[in-house]
């Protein structure tokens, strides 16, 4: 029997050619260069490891093993000074306190996968967008999008999608690779929109602050999930044979039996219909308690309108105190002496006289100018009588000013009037109410209360972790403990929370915490081992010859991390190449917040580029075996070209990104 030739796939004959490319260009520059520099070397390093780590070797343990291997040579095999400097930049980075948040935003995550949301999200969500072209796509996109802001793990949001939403997608007629795009791209927004790992490990790296980051990461998350969503809706309706609208008994919504009971149907309106059942015998035999909690429920968002309205209005003519100081007072006193008073006790005292004097000299009386004696019979004022005549006098004005102070008090105190845009929000909101109430039918009135069990939870839980961040009244620490402690509500409001699934949430915690932990440890070294070496001199030396401006800065610079996004994933890209990245920031003038952003929208397609593309293979993990890689990563293409746009928008308009930042923090 003759053995079949040994063939490789495609995607590793690209791995094999690019890491090919890689020692070729190692080797050329050792060759090229007229004298072996340490930076030379240095780079060589670079090389070797971005190679390392293609080959599947572990990245933590390879930057270490890198880093110490050529710190020994650069310090002529002096084992001493080799291990003292792994042991401070270790210590070094496990003392940067911002890395604490990584296990609680983590163990959140994890408790929030468990709690089995996603299921009655997406069916709440592509229920109530089912009038839109390509509904079930939209609504992954925005369950990716809910459930990995929550989670962050990409891996998991892929997962749990392509065993729900994929076959409800198949099932529907849609196509494969623009079902396998909508999951794969919407699942890796966790890796940007806050609350982000890969911000945190940015802003540790680069020195900027993690709530500028999350602040100014949150408008541009929304613009790739906003244009994603606009690409789905307009190839469905262009395209309608790749995303067919759902059937009628698709968006049926099945009414509970008291409701049917009391006359419901689906597109009778809801409001008017409960407070009829309520009068009389209206009711059909129903429970009157049901009746009411089913009319509290429909009432509820016009409490929240109201009580925000009332609390805005709180806001808009609320007055500052302001506290007002009638003028300088003396210390050690109540009142300020006047000159010549006698001194009272309990405060510092000048001397008697104007100052120190020189003694007189002889004759000094008789030509100095002296005061004539006064006349025996004029009565003269006692001693303090001046004194207290200049303070009464220094008293007089005011105690004139004390009631025209208290009238200006008064007035200040009087609310000013609401502004005009208050009035204007407050319209805008009492019309989307009674839009709301008009359109509110059984039918929609059963998708909202989907909705109240599955994306409310996870959007209020979102806020007050992101708010409590941005509007500084929490570190990231404080704010991830008060998301993990979220997280365990949750799980203990939907029943989920046993000491099985904590006890499996803390192990995948502790196991993904020390994966970031060791890259951190791992990079310092590396990074001080290259330092050493001189090659980000010889980098910076490079790129500053080029004479480049500082567009050409940002295109280059973002080019190749769009290129190392193929091999590498975005954990390696942020621990190897920002430090080399980061010192050039200043010869061109460009903010590390700014910079930062870009590279969080850029390292996207560290899950959607072929060859490595993990994203690609969580999903091939749990499709139907007709469901191939190619299809799945011809899905994905799409949505890489979108992202390549949303970069380009925010270069042109870095105010979506630096908006939020300026108007919070400047």
């Amino acid at each position: 029997m003759t053995r079949p030739p040994f063939t490789l796939r495609k995607e590793l004959w690209f791995g094999f050619g690019l890491m090919a490319l890689i020692v070729a260009g190692a080797v050329y520059m050792l060759a090229s260069a007229p004298v072996i520099t340490n930076g030379h070397i240095g780079l060589l390093m670079l090389s070797l490891v971005v190679v390392a780590i293609m080959l599947g070797f572990p990245t933590a343990f390879t930057l270490m093993g890198m880093g110490m291997l050529f710190t020994w040579l650069a310090y002529d095999r002096d084992w001493h000074r080799t291990l003292d400097l792994m042991v401070q930049a270790a210590y070094k980075v496990m003392a940067n306190d911002v890395l604490i948040s990584v296990p609680l935003f983590v163990f959140m995550g994890y408790l929030v996968e468990r709690a089995n949301l996603i299921e009655k999200l997406f069916k709440s969500l592509h229920l109530s967008l089912a009038r839109v072209p390509g509904s079930l796509a939209v609504a992954t996109l925005v369950t990716c999008a809910v459930f990995a802001t929550a989670t962050g793990i990409v891996g998991a949001v892929v997962t749990l999608m392509g065993l729900l939403a994929l076959p409800a997608m198949l099932r529907a007629g849609y196509s494969i690779p623009m079902s396998a795009g909508a999951i794969t791209a919407g699942g890796c927004l966790g890796i940007l929109i806050p609350p982000s790992v890969l911000l945190i490990v940015y802003g540790a790296t680069a020195g900027v602050s993690v709530v500028q980051l999350y602040a100014g990461a949150f408008f541009p998350g929304l613009m790739l999930a906003g244009l994603y969503i606009v690409y789905v809706v307009v190839l469905a309706k262009i395209k309608p044979g790749l995303a067919p609208p759902l059937s009628a008994a698709e968006r049926a919504v099945p009414l509970p039996a008291p409701l049917a009971q009391a006359g419901a149907t689906g597109e009778r309106r809801a409001l008017p219909a409960l407070l009829a059942a309520l009068r009389g015998q209206r009711n059909h035999g129903v429970p009157a308690g049901y009746l009411l909690r089913q009319l509290g429920i429909a009432l509820l968002p016009l409490a929240v309108f109201v009580l925000a309205a009332l609390w805005g209005h709180h806001l808009a003519t609320r007055v500052t105190p302001v506290e007002s100081v009638p003028g300088l007072q003396q210390m050690g006193g109540e009142e300020a002496a006047a000159p010549g008073a006698p001194a009272e006790p309990g405060g510092l005292q000048e001397p008697d006289g104007e100052g120190l004097s020189e003694p007189p000299s002889e004759g000094e009386a008789d030509t100095g100018l002296a005061e004539p004696p006064a006349e025996p019979q004029a009565l003269n004022e006692p001693p303090g009588a001046q004194a207290s005549e200049a303070q009464a006098a220094a008293a007089a004005p005011a105690e004139a000013a004390a009631p025209a102070e208290a009238a200006a008090s008064q007035e200040a105190a009087v609310p000013s009037a609401a502004p005009t845009g208050y009035w204007v929000g407050l319209g805008i909101g009492a019309l989307a109410m009674a839009v709301f109430y008009g359109l509110l039918s059984f039918t929609r009135f059963e998708i909202f209360k989907m909705l109240l069990a599955s994306f409310f939870p996870l959007v209020i839980l979102i806020l007050a972790v992101l708010g409590s961040i941005v509007f500084g009244l929490a570190t990231p620490t404080e704010a991830a403990a008060v998301g993990a402690f979220g997280g365990v509500l949750l799980a203990a409001a939907y029943r989920q929370l046993n000491f099985g699934m904590v006890k499996e949430s803390v192990f995948l915690t502790a196991k993904t915490s020390a994966m970031v932990c060791w890259l951190f440890v791992g990079s310092a070294i590396f990074s001080a081992a290259f330092a050493l070496l001189g090659g980000q001199e010889l980098v910076e030396r490079w790129v500053l010859g080029m004479n480049l401006s500082k567009v050409e800065f940002l295109v280059l610079s973002q080019f190749i991390i769009f290129v190392l996004g193929w091999p590498l994933e975005w954990t390696e890209i942020i621990v190897i190449f920002m430090p080399i990245f980061i010192p050039l920031l200043d010869n061109f003038g460009v903010d590390p917040l700014f910079f930062g952003l870009l590279v969080a929208l850029n390292l996207q397609t560290a899950f959607l580029s072929p060859p490595v593309a993990m994203a690609a293979f969580y999903l091939k993990g749990v499709s139907p075996p007709h469901v191939t890689l190619n299809q799945i990563f011809g899905g994905m293409l799409p949505f890489m070209g979108i992202q390549v746009v949303a970069i380009v928008l925010l270069y042109l308009f870095p105010e979506i990104g630096l908006w939020l930042p300026q108007l919070l923090y400047k």
